[in-house]
């Protein structure tokens, strides 16, 4: 992730889903000059850590969720 998007959703009133190693995490603070961010898993908020920017994912609002969707046109 690049650290203008980590800095926008850090400062974004909506929660957005961001996941490190696999997990669901809160963006604490961003360091743009380090490429490093604060980050704490949300289920255990306590447990803060730095770590680099590129080992965060955002997922994409356009993953599947199983549903396949067919378009028939007839003409």
């Amino acid at each position: 992730m690049n650290a203008q998007r980590a800095q926008e959703i850090a400062e974004s009133a909506t929660m957005v889903d961001v996941t490190y190693d696999g997990k669901p995490i809160y963006i604490q603070h961003v360091d743009a000059e380090n490429e490093t961010a604060r980050i704490y898993p949300l289920d255990q908020p306590n447990q803060e850590i730095t770590i680099s920017l590129n080992s965060l994912t955002e997922a994409s609002p356009f993953q599947s969720d199983g549903i396949h969707m067919v378009c028939d046109r007839r003409d």
